[in-house]
């Protein structure tokens, strides 16, 4: 907003608390009279000097955008914006320096048949006809975008192909524990199949749930040389932490878990599955990466969408403490907290998003199509 215009149309502004002008100072050009700044300032043979001048703002005008970060640019003479707004669109998730020493590792790795990690992988991507994937750009959408400009092959999305609700019952032990605390109030944490923590890992996150003061559940396997689950938990933690914790051994029936009113948060490992099972629920994200794409889905969860807390762990190392694991924790679980306030509205946002059935019909026929044009 033109400086002089600025007092002018805030009385004119019937949304305040919505709609905020910000001043921009006109330079100015030889040939204006002084204090011009808009085309209604000076004759029609002038309004080229006020463009020239307008053009000028663009130094300012990339500093606002990155500040402000706004999903919609509209402009009309500013021809040099469209090209600038999109400088400033990042397409890079930063990793930290122990998450990029792993990708590194894979450029040496080999991975069956004596076939490097890497070349396997950009093999394939560069010698198929497509690839496919399942998001949805809401989520993706300038990787997306991307990727399939680097590679120069078509990219299809199936969307991200919600699983139906569970037909069975959750069991009777889980019904009867879950449902002495009030609503919204249960961490719950599951860090899939296949990820084993180191036992510093395991016990520092456990004892991360007993600071919080939250009651807990937590479905995990034994951590690196831990026979047992009873074996590997810090001592004295089963007995401070009695009635109100549970580390569990043993599978959960995990979308039933997520029914239930009394879980207010969900520790995930970022696998896409368990993600996007924690977004279709009322439950509020913490995030907690392990390896390969699950950095990426935080990265993106965290930072882009802002639906979900991340664990801070050290740059170097990895390591994280009881104290990161509680931080993480409170944020989306406080009430009067801002940052945990931001990601429940908008972890709500997506949900309804996600939730709507053209969404997924639309995402799956145009995935089907793709596919049937593909092959003639």
């Amino acid at each position: 907003m033109v400086a002089t215009s600025l007092h002018l149309l805030e009385t004119f502004n019937l949304y305040p608390d919505l709609i905020t002008f910000v001043p921009i100072i006109v330079p100015h050009i030889d040939g204006l009279p002084p204090g011009a700044e808009t085309t209604s300032d000076v004759p029609v043979h002038l309004q080229p000097l006020i463009m020239t001048a307008m053009d000028r703002t663009k130094s300012d005008i990339e500093l606002l955008l990155l500040n402000l970060k706004p999903d919609i640019v509209v402009f009309d003479f500013a021809y040099w914006l469209p090209k600038l707004a999109r400088s400033l669109v990042s397409l890079s998730i930063k990793l930290h320096n122990h998450e990029a020493r792993e990708f590194a590792a894979l450029k040496a790795m080999k991975f069956g048949s004596n076939v490097i990690f890497y070349d396997r992988l950009c093999a394939s991507l560069s010698q198929c006809d497509a690839t496919g994937f399942r998001t949805c750009r809401e989520i993706e959408g300038s990787y997306i975008d991307n990727l399939g400009s680097h590679f120069g092959k078509p990219v299809f999305l199936s969307g991200p192909i919600i699983p139906n609700p569970p037909t069975s019952t959750l069991e009777e032990k889980w019904i009867k524990w879950l449902g002495k605390f009030k609503a919204r109030s249960i961490i719950y944490c599951a860090l899939g199949s296949e990820c084993t923590l180191k036992r510093y890992q395991f016990q520092e996150l456990v004892l991360g749930f007993e600071l919080s003061g939250w009651p807990f559940l937590a479905a995990l396997k034994p951590p690196l040389g831990a026979g047992s689950i009873e074996e590997a938990l810090p001592e004295g933690l089963e007995e401070r932490v009695q009635g109100r914790g549970v580390v569990h051994g043993g599978w959960v029936q995990q979308l039933r878990i997520f029914e239930h009113p009394s879980i207010g948060c969900f520790i995930t490992h970022c696998g896409l599955s368990s993600l996007f099972e924690g977004l279709m629920n009322q439950c509020q994200l913490v995030l907690f990466p392990h390896a390969g794409d699950q950095y990426f889905n935080a990265r993106i969860m965290s930072n882009n969408l802002k639906v979900g807390v991340e664990i801070e762990k050290e740059e170097e190392d990895g390591l994280f403490t009881k104290e990161s694991v509680c931080k993480a924790v409170r944020t989306v679980m406080e009430d009067d907290n801002e940052v945990g306030r931001e990601v429940k509205a908008n972890h709500a946002k997506l949900r309804d998003l996600l939730s709507s059935e053209y969404l997924e019909s639309s995402y799956i026929d145009s995935f089907c199509q793709n596919l049937q044009d593909l092959v003639g």
